[in-house]
């Protein structure tokens, strides 16, 4: 294990096979080649398609061999070299500052990491960053916190070698601050439009980059920056002599989707199929050979995940099927929606239930929805709110309608089997809190209701108190977090933080959803934060006017979630802090720029996560390349 540049693929992973016969590009199976001009992708047959995925997991071991073979080269030519055995177990005296190696997980891939100095800190946040933005950090997470460890040692040193170059004081700051690092944005105040080169993308960019991790409205040096780096990058992309290199792409793409709007899953594909080897620099092997490894690693985890994606989906749809959902008339089937936010998310395979109830109690709560806003009468929606307060005694309840008897008998059947199977993972009875989220959620409905009926219009404040709860992300991301890992008690759950995490990520997501859907929402008869704003102004402020308004109360609640998300000694554990976090970026995903979520806009975006193969370009490797003989 001393041997440096060492890569052990993990035995978990069902990797796709090394190489298709019928290719000449030496890529993965599972893989399409394209050209790149990014010409449109072939319609291919359904049947095609899973014959091709098929062959991607029946072929699996074909990859890791492959791999391994590599792996074993590079041992051996390692050995040949003039270390020592002794050299490569001593301790460096780069290591000086006491940061130890971390060892390997159990199970996880391993990458013994050349010295760490503050001269090649820039080479090793490069590598984090790409192993992050390619879907795979989670196999190296010992190795990336000894490197975090140390840089953020060096932070605090104020050390020269960060805080004098743009591109690695801004990347160092932005990845050390999403790991929960405690970094202040006053270590940016030196870094100034007149102190930067113009001319430097990768360093522009990095600092746009920054700017959007506010975890505060105080941050003013984030603000400042955002906004010259920001022009800066548009000036050069209005250029006529900007090209479409990968580096322009990106940032034409972080201009256009702050990180915030993205879902996960979305972007490790696109970084895959974008993957620029020679615009990256990394720690291990040679350029062409490390850059390969990672490529190839990046390229097996998402193809096997997509074959989980398309079983859990196809699973989920026989259930709507068997629940009887499809047979109501007035609800939006927004099942793949809701599987995309949860598997564009919680992506790492272990994570299966927790999708499968995100993504139930998703198509649930939109059944819900319109059931209250349009599909349902007032005597059917007290019958399903008494029906779910009853409960253990729901039986002593008639149906008022078959539409109601499906709307219950879906909701009773999930929340028990869901249920009981988070009891099993937790190790006690956590059925009722699933109960008591849907009882909360159905009464603060029949205040909307009861609003409607008399035509009571609510002050703001009101509004958004029961709007938090009627927002309805409680049945899905509450639930959720007991499927994640660690162990949620009761003192969790009571917790102010844990209320307040709930509070930030709803108000977010209410205010989001009310600025886009105001239009049709007036013509429905229905009051949101627009109108509420609208009319408690007294005339004085118009529709644009009020939009314009509560963009200032969305980015504090965007800003404040992610404080409390990074925020370390909290009561509620990270892992599940940063499932409101996700839930949070999933709203800005449907909402950032319209109601998509009301469309067939993002149906893309399904097919993409879930259907589409990854597409990469036929010269990003060599033709007819061997693995193995770069380790000659």
């Amino acid at each position: 294990m001393g041997t440096r540049g060492l890569i052990n693929l993990p035995t978990s992973l069902s990797p796709p096979s090394g190489r298709c016969t019928s290719s000449v590009s030496g890529l993965p199976c599972g893989v399409l080649p394209v050209r790149w001009s990014r010409s449109p992708r072939p319609t291919a047959a359904r049947g095609a398609k899973n014959r091709q995925l098929l062959e991607v997991g029946e072929s699996a071991a074909g990859m890791q061999n492959q791999l391994l073979g590599l792996v074993n080269g590079m041992e051996k030519k390692k050995a040949r070299e003039t270390r020592t055995k002794q050299q490569l177990q001593a301790p460096s005296s780069d290591n000086a500052a006491g940061v130890a190696t971390a060892a390997p997980l159990p199970g996880s891939p391993e990458i013994q990491c050349f010295p760490t100095t503050a001269k090649t800190i820039h080479r090793q946040l490069s590598t984090v960053d790409v192993l992050e933005k390619i879907g795979i950090s989670r196999h190296f997470a010992a190795q990336i916190k000894s490197i975090l460890e140390f840089t953020y040692s060096r932070w605090l040193q104020r050390d020269e070698e960060i805080m004098l170059d743009t591109e690695t004081c801004a990347m160092a700051f932005r990845i050390l601050r999403m790991n929960g690092y405690d970094v202040s944005s006053d270590g940016l105040s030196h870094l100034t439009e007149a102190s930067v080169d113009l001319n430097d993308t990768r360093s522009l960019l990095e600092l746009y980059k920054v700017s959007q991790l506010s975890t505060s409205k105080d941050e003013l040096i984030l603000d400042i920056i955002g906004f010259w780096s920001g022009r800066l990058l548009k000036e050069q992309l209005s250029s006529s002599k900007a090209q479409r290199t990968p580096l322009l792409r990106e940032v034409r793409h972080a201009l256009h989707s702050p990180f915030y709007t993205t879902l996960d899953r979305l972007e490790h594909k696109m970084n895959i199929e974008e993957f620029d080897f020679l615009g990256h620099q990394m720690l291990y092997f040679r350029p062409w050979q490390r850059n390969q490894d990672l490529l190839a690693l990046g390229v097996m985890d998402f193809n096997t995940s997509q074959l989980v994606y398309q079983q859990e989906l196809q699973h989920l749809e026989s259930w709507v099927k068997e629940r009887r959902l499809n047979q109501l008339p007035f609800a939006r089937q927004k099942l793949a929606y809701f599987y995309l936010s949860a598997a564009g998310t919680m992506f790492p395979g272990e994570l299966s239930d927790a999708r499968i109830l995100w993504a139930k109690n998703g198509a649930l709560t939109t059944v819900v929805d319109d059931f209250f806003d349009a599909g349902g009468s007032k005597e059917e929606l007290e019958n399903l709110t008494t029906l779910v307060e009853m409960w253990d005694r729901h039986d002593e309840i008639q149906y008022y309608s078959k539409h109601v008897e499906i709307v219950f008998s879906a909701i009773y059947s999930s929340v028990n089997q869901l249920g009981a199977k988070a009891s099993a993972v937790q190790g006690r009875n956590v059925t009722k809190h699933f109960v008591d989220i849907w009882q909360d959620l159905l009464r603060n409905m029949m205040t909307e209701v009861e609003w409607r009926e008399t035509r009571y219009i609510p002050r703001p404040e009101e509004y958004m108190e029961n709007a938090v709860v009627t927002f309805a992300l409680g049945p899905v991301v509450l639930p959720a977090l007991y499927f994640i890992g660690p162990k949620i008690t009761e003192y969790t759950v009571g917790d102010t933080e844990y209320k307040e995490l709930f509070r930030l990520m709803s108000t977010c997501g209410r205010l989001l959803n009310d600025v886009q859907t105001y239009e049709r929402e007036y013509m429905d008869g229905k009051i949101n934060s627009v109108s509420l704003l609208v009319h408690h102004s007294g005339g004085s402020m118009t529709i644009p006017e009020a939009r314009e308004e509560l963009q200032e109360p969305i980015e504090n609640c965007r800003r404040d979630l992610l404080r409390l998300v990074l925020k370390q000694d909290s009561a509620v554990p990270r892992q599940c802090k940063e499932l409101f976090w996700k839930m949070c970026k999933t709203c800005y995903f449907f909402y950032y720029k319209g109601d998509a979520f009301s469309s067939a806009e993002k149906a893309g975006a399904v097919d993409a996560v879930i259907h589409e193969p990854l597409q990469l370009p036929m010269d990003l490797l060599l033709p007819g390349l061997d693995l193995s003989s770069l380790c000659v």
